[in-house]
């Protein structure tokens, strides 16, 4: 497996103390890259960040929920951008909108983006949900488009078009060799959908 560094932190048990949530995230994907996802528990993860079991609990469902904890922040982005769209917004504008809306967002988020790609695509069950989160983030989409008063199927169409440029140019972005920011393999997505549609 691939080895990652290692932060080491105070293990002052303190269920209080500031970053706990970020510490976790960490020391829970530094042992999902090391050991493997099933082979690590919670208690393993919260003796890395130097807090107690309690405190992961306080923060995360279960050991699967620091992946998708920050579901909702990530839909609301497109969905608050699909809601803002001018009225008289192209579905092609509505979809750039969105993935727009999430450029700036995840550029920050590369380095983790990656290890957590990584470890999902060795585990059926994470890959499941991942495929679900997207699956949930096109129905969303689709319904605000429908509160908007787009009809069917170019709502469902629109939506689907939105997170399909999404997931290509996000696996794309998080490839080893990539040296472009997620906002540049957008342009180029939205560049090559327009060729496909003739737009």
């Amino acid at each position: 497996m691939m080895s990652v560094s290692v932060i080491k932190y105070d293990h002052f048990m303190s269920r209080w103390e500031p970053g706990a949530r970020s510490r976790l995230a960490q020391a829970a994907i530094e042992l999902y890259v090391e050991r493997g996802f099933e082979q690590t528990t919670v208690a393993e993860i919260a003796a890395r960040a130097g807090v107690t079991e309690r405190t992961f609990f306080r923060h995360y469902a279960d050991k699967r929920d620091v992946f998708f904890a920050g579901q909702d922040g990530f839909q609301a982005l497109f969905v608050d951008a699909v809601h803002a769209a001018p009225p008289d917004a192209t579905p092609l504008q509505i979809v750039e909108l969105a993935l727009y809306a999430s450029a700036d967002d995840f550029e920050p988020r590369r380095p983790w983006s990656i290890e957590r790609n990584r470890v999902i695509q060795l585990n059926p069950g994470l890959l499941e949900r991942e495929l679900i989160k997207l699956a949930t983030l096109g129905s969303s989409i689709a319904a605000t488009l429908r509160g908007r008063g787009m009809d069917e199927p170019a709502a469902s169409l629109t939506a689907e078009t939105a997170v399909s440029v999404f997931h290509i140019a996000f696996q794309t972005w998080i490839q080893a060799d990539n040296t472009r920011t997620f906002k540049q393999i957008v342009d180029e997505s939205l560049a090559a959908l327009r060729v496909v549609t003739g737009s």
